[in-house]
């Protein structure tokens, strides 16, 4: 048998409590300058929806890129299982010949 290091289990709650923070800062900030924007209302609106399209843009491509990173750690650990099946099944004192 060998030891292998469990995966990783992700960001600390410190680093959650901090990023859910930055975010809510970042979009009341960004709220309250449409808000206060001296300009039509059309253009805050046409502001408003580009902000909401880039905050979602944003959530789809972290979706996109943490399941790829998942995706590569399975196939990773399904092929080093196999080759420790592999290794253990192996007699190095048997001849093929």
């Amino acid at each position: 048998m060998s030891s292998t290091t469990p995966p990783n289990s992700g960001p600390t709650s410190a680093f959650f409590i901090q990023s859910v923070i930055s975010f809510a800062a970042a979009a009341t900030a960004v709220g309250l300058a449409l808000v206060y924007m001296p300009v039509d209302p059309w253009v805050r609106a046409f502001l408003a929806v580009g902000m909401l399209y880039l905050v979602t843009s944003t959530f789809s491509l972290a979706k996109v890129v943490r399941d790829r990173q998942e995706s590569s750690a399975v196939l990773t650990r399904v092929d080093q299982a196999r080759l420790e099946k592999l290794l253990a099944e192996h007699d190095p004192f048997t001849s093929n010949a």
